[in-house]
């Protein structure tokens, strides 16, 4: 949508999208490389007029919503009253190893 934004044409950039994306999971899953996408998009022109807003795009914190708030009233509201009368136990417990 940044480069629709910035004039290109939507059916044109899925389609670079697509190709792009099958030659990097190629190298993965045929050469067991690393996942190139984001560099082969910002080798390609067609991408440049967003190549300095990527990392800003690719940035995750813009992809969770209001995940992070919703996480925190379900601690309030379900988790914190739930676990309040094991707090002194949880408090002295000692440390616990786990081996696997």
């Amino acid at each position: 949508m940044a480069i629709v934004k910035k004039g290109g044409d939507r059916q044109v950039c899925h389609e670079k999208i697509r190709v792009l994306s099958h030659e990097a999971g190629a190298v993965v899953k045929q050469q067991g490389g690393e996942n190139d996408l984001i560099d082969r998009v910002r080798a390609d022109k067609f991408f440049e007029p967003i190549w300095n807003d990527l990392d800003e795009l690719l940035n995750p914190s813009t992809f969770v919503g209001r995940a992070p708030q919703q996480t925190t009233k379900f601690l309030e509201k379900w988790v914190k009253p739930a676990i309040e009368p094991y707090k002194s136990q949880v408090q002295n417990a000692g440390n616990a190893e786990l081996s696997v």
